[in-house]
């Protein structure tokens, strides 16, 4: 016999059911001969507990849900980690869905969650996403939620951001201090605040250092590679072609490197790039590459951490709070002034000579 449940073994044993589930958890209620004959008849019939009957009679399900728009993403790959890191010493499960951008899956997810499936919710949201009444009614039905990174500002509840203003400021500074007069922006998304509030503090750093801001120094982008790969390289194209670049998010580089590639334009003698970006493999990367390092292990730590003060205080109540845990800028060659490479130096030194050698 497989798949035997308690009610069966209760049966075969003649004892009520609760009788036999206390004999299986060795409570002390139940005598040793009656916990010898359960387990005997238990191992015979291969019963194996079901640990999600016994949270559903608790009303809990020991799992927790998180929705971000990918996992190609190093910022989510690293945030989920960190938000694992938390559930693993409270004994619960991750279920990571994705949206891939689209408002319509952030909400069919959203609404299986109300079924009771997960006992709190961490959520990223989508580019696309403008409305919050899927995330207001969860709430609503006493589920938790708690937002990191991509947030809706309007929603009560605890937020966990970077300093994303500080951080889009900061990226125009560097460039502009690196010799770049005319600077271009990589927006994502109208509706996303990261995206709007990295853009806010581009404009502010042209406007301290007098730089002009011009409407095509904001190029917008989409979920769409090829488009933005054909924008950015139009971009680079144009007669006031821009001298630097920042991509809001780390999936609007490859494009800026393959658009570079085939115009051949030289990073960062002709261009120069700041990404936000978590890649690894940044400092790999010919040139390697500037980025806004994002804390993304800590703000998935301290999200999770928050939404389980909520599960586990049954009456806790979320503050509507939004906590910032700075970026950095880490220098690369991506950005660096604009200099010869080391074997571009060689070739030019060389070919001086050769000159050098005609005329003589």
């Amino acid at each position: 016999m497989s798949g035997t449940n308690i009610r069966a073994l209760a049966k075969e044993l003649n004892l009520s059911i609760g009788t036999v589930s206390k004999a299986l958890r060795d409570s002390y209620e139940i005598s040793a001969a009656t916990k010898k004959k359960v387990l005997a008849l238990a191992q015979k019939r291969n019963y194996i507990a079901n640990p999600y009957a016994s949270s559903l009679r608790r009303k809990k399900s020991n799992t927790i849900g998180v929705v971000v728009p990918e996992v190609a993403d190093s910022f989510f790959s690293h945030a989920i980690k960190g938000i694992d890191s938390v559930a693993q010493l409270k004994g619960y499960h991750v279920l990571v869905y994705l949206t891939y951008e689209s408002f319509a899956k952030e909400q069919a997810i959203l609404k299986d969650f109300t079924s009771g499936r997960v006992d709190g919710v961490l959520v990223s949201i989508s580019s696309e996403t403008s409305d919050d009444a899927h995330i207001t009614n969860l709430m609503n039905r006493n589920i938790p939620v708690v937002f990191f990174d991509r947030v809706i500002h309007a929603v009560a509840t605890a937020k966990i951001t970077t300093d994303d203003f500080e951080s889009g400021y900061n990226a125009t500074k560097h460039l502009i201090e690196q010799g770049c007069d005319r600077v271009a922006y990589l927006s994502i998304s109208n509706q996303l605040s990261i995206n709007n509030k990295r853009m806010e503090g581009f404009k502010e750093a042209l406007h301290d250092h007098k730089l002009t801001l011009k409407a095509s120094q904001i190029i917008r982008c989409s979920n769409n590679e090829q488009e933005n790969y054909q924008l950015i390289k139009k971009a680079l194209q144009r007669k006031n072609n821009p001298y630097g670049i920042i991509a809001s998010v780390e999936k609007l580089t490859p494009p800026v490197y393959l658009a570079c590639k085939e115009l051949g334009v030289l990073i960062p003698k002709q261009l120069k790039v700041v990404s936000f970006s978590n890649l690894e493999t940044a400092l790999i990367l010919n040139p390697s590459l500037t980025t806004i390092n994002q804390p993304a292990f800590e703000m998935g730590e301290r999200a999770a951490t928050i939404l389980f003060k909520s599960i586990d205080k049954k009456h806790y109540k979320l503050k509507n709070e939004n906590i910032i845990i700075p970026s950095k800028l880490i220098a690369r060659e991506s950005s660096a002034k604009g200099r010869l490479h080391f074997v571009q130096k060689i070739i030019c030194c060389l070919s001086i000579h050769t000159l050098f050698r005609r005329l003589c």
